[in-house]
């Protein structure tokens, strides 16, 4: 992994950190037709305006959304790319990571 997609995926990570833009990105994705109305998902949550365009904006300067406005409403959806990059450094390819003799060899004292 090089220094500048490990400082990709960070950002990609921080910005999910937050249980509201993890539910907007999740809402999003999901939606039908796999874009969202700020309309249709504002609703879904107990906060102003303001506050969930403030989220989408996180999400949007972490690389994992895009939108675009049409008429008074702005559209939102999930870049694939993102959303790729996210669950292939969180696959281990060949199943489960057996620890190394060294990691098991040691016991911390209780």
């Amino acid at each position: 992994m090089t220094e500048d997609w490990a400082g990709d995926l960070a950002r990609m990570f921080k910005a999910l950190g937050d249980p509201v833009r993890l539910r907007l990105l999740s809402l999003i994705a999901s939606h039908a037709g796999g874009e969202a109305c700020v309309c249709d998902i504002s609703a879904s949550f107990d906060l102003s305006q303001p506050t969930i365009s403030h989220h989408l904006k996180v999400l949007r300067s972490a690389g994992l959304l895009d939108c675009e406005r049409r008429g008074t409403w702005v559209y939102y959806w999930v870049i694939p790319s993102a959303l790729q990059q996210l669950s292939a450094v969180l696959l281990t390819e060949g199943g489960p990571v057996v620890p190394s003799e060294a990691c098991t060899a040691t016991e911390v004292p209780a």
